[in-house]
């Protein structure tokens, strides 16, 4: 079965014959961040998908991760596409390396995540943590509670990390 929700007022759907993402996010509902693991290969992957793209193989499992770790790359949007976004420009988007098999298979490899900034509710993060956020950043996972069956996730700053002077391009 499919499951809809909605978040600032946006639809949101997954399809009933797209059992992978449905997985995903019926874990993500109950604030459980899990990813697949290749029962071939060991190595975690995202986004869920049919196969391994490290060794190929079909078969994997779900396994509950940690959502820490920091950010890799950000964008800072000034004009809202969506209109539910435009009274929270600007707003950022991280592309987050997680702690949980970074380095893997090799150096330059991580998890990484897309996802949204966002206050510790799942709400889009005002403008005052908007300025904080870097390059090397510490952040970890929340969820935006998007309806029955459906949760985003998101990061927030970790409060509790020590927090390094993270690379910002220049601000105004």
């Amino acid at each position: 079965m499919s499951v809809t929700g909605e978040y600032l007022g946006m639809g949101l759907s997954v399809p009933e014959n797209d059992e992978h993402n449905l997985a995903y996010f019926r874990y993500c509902a109950e604030h459980d961040f899990r990813l697949q693991k290749c029962s071939s290969c060991d190595l975690l992957h995202y986004p869920p998908t049919t196969g391994c793209p490290f060794c190929m193989g079909a078969e994997s499992e779900w396994v509950s991760v940690e959502g820490k770790g920091e950010v890799h790359s950000y964008g800072e949007v000034h004009h809202a596409i969506q209109p539910a976004w435009k009274d929270h420009t600007p707003y950022l988007f991280l592309l987050v390396d997680l702690d949980t098999q970074k380095d893997e298979p090799t150096e330059h490899d991580a998890l990484r995540i897309l996802a949204n900034l966002v206050t510790e509710d799942g709400q889009p993060a005002p403008q005052d943590q908007v300025k904080l956020v870097g390059i090397g950043t510490r952040v970890r996972m929340v969820f935006a509670d998007a309806g029955e069956g459906i949760s985003i996730p998101q990061f927030a700053i970790d409060e509790e990390a020590q927090q390094p002077t993270p690379w910002r391009y220049p601000q105004e």
